[in-house]
């Protein structure tokens, strides 16, 4: 396509977005009472810091969104409208969650049950997981139950998966930076430039956020910006044709490790809600990295194994490169659990 003006002009008004209102959040949150405190074990921070940052993420990103109806660009999927209003509708429910538990920290029901429901309204929009590669050639059809339980599974798992990611100063924000870049890229290659646009945009206000959040953090994105961003992620790794592979291989150390948290709590008899300083990007820290090495060094992996999905042609290599990356990461997760 040689018209890159749609491309620039989408992720321009999400990144400026982001950039310029990220500060007047951060400015106007204390007055509102979105405030982080220190004390609680898994905190890293040592003064109060603004939480609102999800503000700064969701409206730059259903700016620039809503911008792409305008834009004479061509849409090969009768649907897709369907699927971005699904996209559009769930991101504003778990948005609004995030924002209510940023405010007064609601229980794991109450967040599990909305998350629940725009999982189900994504669904019902069309986005779903109706097939899946076979490693070994063709396509494997799922059943609608399957269909629909492996979606739920799918969509809040990564809610889940940036929202505990969101453990250290610019962690989950850059990380969605990557992500977003790599399905991107993997729309366009396939030329399915409207869909392309979507990754774009959430590339765009992840990145315009990420100055004033990087450390040392001075706005947090809250659970209003990782219940979002993990919305927006696990939606746009189905819409237009599953990039599963690519989504898992750049989420995979982080989804590893959140499973890897859940059985450890139950084993130990805890709540595996009750968030502690088990993560690995905790693990690192206490074992005398600095907070900006752990970051980048989550950063240059993902990116790493993000950037095999787009190397690897078949999908057996993809399969290979995932356990690959599933041994590193247990390997990685066992020995610090030993040294811990």
């Amino acid at each position: 396509m040689g018209n890159l003006g749609p491309f620039l002009l989408t992720f321009a008004v999400a990144f400026l977005g982001a950039l310029l209102l990220t500060p007047l959040v951060g400015r106007a949150a204390p007055r509102l009472g979105f405030v982080d405190t220190p004390g609680r074990p898994k905190h890293v921070h040592r003064v109060p810091v603004p939480r609102l940052g999800g503000v700064a993420l969701f409206f730059p990103f259903l700016a620039a969104v809503l911008l792409t109806l305008l834009l004479p660009i061509e849409r090969k999927d009768p649907l897709e409208l369907h699927r971005l209003a699904g996209l559009l509708v769930g991101s504003t429910i778990v948005f609004g969650l995030g924002v209510c538990d940023d405010r007064r920290e609601l229980g794991p029901l109450p967040q599990l049950a909305l998350q629940f429901v725009a999982a189900s309204v994504a669904i019902g929009c069309g986005i779903t997981i109706a097939e899946i590669a076979n490693p070994f050639g063709g396509l494997i059809e799922l059943t609608l139950p399957v269909t629909v339980g492996f979606t739920l599974f799918w969509i809040m798992g990564m809610m889940n998966t940036v929202n505990w990611l969101d453990g250290l100063d610019g962690l989950a924000g850059g990380v969605t930076v990557i992500a977003s870049v790599l399905l991107f890229a993997h729309s366009y290659r396939l030329g399915q430039y409207s869909v392309s646009l979507l990754p774009l945009a959430l590339a765009g206000c992840a990145l315009g956020f990420l100055p004033f959040n990087f450390h040392p953090a001075r706005v947090f994105m809250g659970t209003s910006g990782a219940l979002f961003l993990g919305f927006a992620l696990g939606t746009l790794a189905i819409i237009g044709g599953a990039k599963m592979a690519t989504a898992l291989l750049v989420m995979g150390i982080p989804i590893l490790d959140v499973g890897w948290q859940i059985i450890n709590r139950l084993r130990l008899g805890r709540s595996p809600f009750l968030g502690d300083r088990g993560h690995l990007h905790h693990r690192l820290l206490d074992l005398g990295f600095s907070h900006r090495h752990v970051v980048l060094l989550f950063y240059g992996l993902c990116a790493a194994f993000g950037a095999l999905a787009l190397i690897l042609s078949s999908g057996f290599q993809k399969l290979l490169a995932l356990l690959l990356m599933g041994i590193l990461a247990l390997v990685i997760l066992v020995a610090l659990a030993r040294r811990h």
